[in-house]
């Protein structure tokens, strides 16, 4: 794929195009009260998810549901729940196939382009279509195995990302602050002008940031849009950043 030209410092970022997906909710007649992963605060009281934008940022806490929802998203979708497109399907038994048979999707215009990303599980993602004997020119011609997580990551996002819905679940995990702004780059580039849908969990201050992209929080009993510097991930690290001791004294402090 081509080299990216260099970004100039007067570049505007046009509106991109409606996305694809456009709700997520649940149906009520298959919800199962009480079971996981339907107790999780966010599913207990029924799911509303609007997606108004080309790219949702999900943030929230560990165990907020960020993870299970992409993934039942993934797997609704047609992805395979560990990783990929509609051409793999390994985990028959993923966690997603409950909570993912009791989604309703609303489309703008339906696709079946695009990938799941689960950062924990790439690795087996990569192994198996390294056994499978598959080949990796969509993926720019090298396997994954032969590079570091994070140029795999990049790799993926450059070679095999176009128009279509992408389900991001942590990207930031293998990819440095420099990567990072990459991938932003990157997103740019998929979503003005072109049409390209991201939905994406994230922990990073860096690419809540991203110019338009909607906000999405998981840590209360329902979804809450929110500006990201209200988000705890910016304000945290923010504060950190700014004077460290403080934050030192208390972590450090071993006095009962």
């Amino acid at each position: 794929m081509t080299k990216l030209p260099p970004l100039s410092r007067t570049t505007s970022f046009s509106t991109p195009g409606s996305p694809f997906l456009t709700r997520v909710a649940l149906r009520e007649a298959r919800i199962e009260p009480g079971t996981y992963p339907f107790d999780i605060p966010i599913l207990s009281n029924g799911l509303t998810l609007a997606l108004s934008t080309p790219v949702t940022f999900l943030v929230g806490e560990n165990g907020s549901g960020k993870s299970t929802l992409l993934e039942a998203l993934a797997w609704r979708v047609g992805f395979d729940a560990e990783g990929g497109n509609r051409d793999n399907h390994y985990a028959e038994g993923a966690d997603g196939h409950a909570l993912g048979g009791a989604l309703d999707l609303q489309w703008r215009q339906r696709t079946t382009i695009g990938f799941f990303l689960r950062a924990e599980t790439f690795y087996n993602f990569s192994a198996r279509l390294e056994s499978a004997g598959d080949s990796f020119s969509v993926y720019g011609g090298e396997s994954f195995q032969s590079k570091s997580h994070g140029e795999a990551f990049l790799s993926l996002f450059e070679h095999r990302f176009e128009d279509g819905l992408y389900i991001l679940d942590e990207p930031e995990a293998a990819l440095s602050p420099q990567r990072q702004l990459a991938f932003l780059r990157i997103l740019h580039r998929l979503t003005t002008p072109r049409i390209a849908q991201f939905v994406i969990a994230t922990h990073s201050p860096m690419l809540l940031a991203f110019p338009g992209a909607t906000v999405l929080s998981l840590d209360g009993a329902s979804i809450e849009a929110m500006d990201y510097r209200d988000t705890d991930h910016y304000l945290l690290t923010r504060d950190f950043l700014d004077a460290p001791e403080r934050f030192f004294r208390h972590l450090f402090d071993e006095s009962p």
